[in-house]
């Protein structure tokens, strides 16, 4: 069993200022994993009073320094990736394969992007006789989620390392021994005291702290859309800089054509990736109305093709995080079968054969309209929904018509149409055929946030903008 007593402010691995510590909840097996100390608002001053000192001096290293201090980083992180990988299965339950694979290499590749972008970025750029500087914010707050918990820690430090700031880390409860090892990695790869500073705690007790604090300059928050209402209220008296990365309910817009159902088969497997938990999760299948029978059959056998279990053994899927999460997801299940929706997959409760973990059968659901509760709210579990439309332009209002434009996608063996089909998704993303790239940018429209994450774009939410007039001039 994991036991970490300690937070890391200021360089050092300190105790809480009240003593206080946090059960972690093994989701596989319902049983006690480890132990975590939790702060309170008077943890939050010190971390942030820590990152106030460091800010003057740190603001102002040479990019080359930051470039070596990242690279010293990724060797650490390299070091670490096992541990890594091992904590991600015992708090919230992913596969040991996707722990050990796609969550380690999301964080290794948005760590590797960011070395490169800042090897090349440029913070001075001459206008006439303006000079216009991109300067470090200042004091940043960085909130993340349990689902992709590296991914989601590594596109929030790296960049505010990358730009010259510092900050104060609180990682979820649900998932924080991942935060715990990468505050070792940082602290083996020789970041400056005070420059990070990991604060663990639940919402109410170090969230919202940090969030009202008058000594942070900015708040980068993933989460819930509930939540970044809740820390943007607690922000704004101090009118610092807010980005949030939020829900989502992404529609998928399977194009009538001749790789019809290879898409519709590879839209569930990608659904029922991270048993769902993913806020970016193409959840709402889109196909061709006369097409439906047909796209049942074929999700139907591919959601019987995602195995389910033990999440150190070899399945697709392990559990969900919690039992409030497990609870949600079974609700939102059983209101899609009394709303009349076709159970094409799964169902309720956990798959035969277990009785014990937060197991979710892989659900798909068909006859969707897209005024069902399963098709405006996110589920954030294995249930995919699949919606019909009569022509391209319907499939594209219907994706629209969601409070959420976080990410879409397009699947199609014609890439004109799918092109123009993806310019047409009103979200921060739009994946045709399955696309990736850490360089681009990652954020949401309408309730799924504001600001953007990734690659070089990821830096900007982290920079003040700073016009020198007159700076030269002979210019004029």
């Amino acid at each position: 069993m994991r036991e970490y007593t300690k937070l890391f402010i200021d360089g050092r691995w300190v105790d809480p200022a009240k003593p206080a510590t946090l059960d972690v909840i093994n989701p596989a097996t319902e049983e006690l994993a480890g132990t975590v100390a939790v702060g309170s608002s008077a943890d939050v001053d010190k971390a942030v009073a820590a990152a106030r000192r460091t800010f003057a001096t740190w603001s102002t290293t040479p990019v080359a320094d930051r470039v070596a201090l990242l690279e010293s980083i990724a060797a650490e992180y390299q070091n670490r990736a096992s541990d890594l990988g091992a904590a991600l299965t015992e708090e919230m339950g992913a596969p040991k394969e996707l722990a050990n694979g796609f969550q380690i290499n999301l964080g290794a590749g948005h760590l590797a992007t960011a070395i490169e972008a800042l090897k090349t970025y440029t913070f001075e750029e001459q206008q006439g006789s303006s000079l216009i500087v991109k300067e470090p914010i200042g004091v940043c707050g960085l909130i993340t989620p349990w689902n992709w918990p590296l991914n989601q820690i590594a596109v929030k430090v790296f960049p505010a390392l990358a730009t010259g700031c510092t900050m104060v880390l609180k990682p979820s409860e649900r998932s924080p021994f991942t935060g715990q090892i990468f505050a070792e990695i940082l602290e083996a790869a020789g970041v400056p005291a005070g420059v990070f500073n990991l604060v663990q705690g639940d919402g109410p007790g170090v969230g919202v702290p940090l969030s009202s604090h008058p000594d942070v300059d900015m708040i980068s928050f993933t989460g819930s859309t509930r939540a970044g209402i809740d820390i943007a209220t607690n922000a704004a008296s101090g009118v610092k800089r807010v980005t949030q990365e939020l829900g989502g309910k992404g529609p998928n817009i399977v194009l009538d054509d001749k790789d019809f159902a290879e898409n519709v088969g590879k839209g569930v497997v990608t659904m029922m990736l991270n048993s769902g938990q993913t806020c970016s999760a193409p959840s709402r299948m889109l196909v061709p109305g006369e097409r439906m029978e047909e796209a049942i059959g074929v999700a139907k056998e591919a959601a019987a093709s995602v195995t389910v279990g033990d999440p150190n053994g070899d399945f697709a899927i392990g559990p969900v995080v919690s039992k409030s999460q497990f609870d949600k997801i079974q609700e939102l299940i059983a209101q899609g079968i009394a709303d009349g929706a076709t159970l094409a997959a799964g169902g309720p409760g956990r798959p035969p054969g277990i009785d014990k973990g937060f197991f979710v059968q892989p659900t798909v659901f068909a006859d969707v309209k897209n005024d069902m509760a399963i098709a405006r709210e996110e589920i954030f579990g294995p249930v995919l929904t699949i919606l019909g439309y009569d022509s391209v332009d319907h499939a594209i209002e219907i994706a629209n018509d969601t409070e959420y434009g976080l990410a879409g996608a397009v699947a199609g063996a014609d890439l004109e149409l799918a092109r123009s089909v993806a310019r047409r998704i009103r979200s921060g993303s739009v994946a045709i055929n399955g696309g990736f790239d850490f360089g681009a940018p990652f954020g949401g429209y309408k309730k799924s946030g504001n600001g953007r994450e990734w690659g070089a774009f990821g830096f900007e939410d982290y920079l003040e903008i700073k016009g020198i007039l007159g700076y030269a001039p002979d210019e004029v």
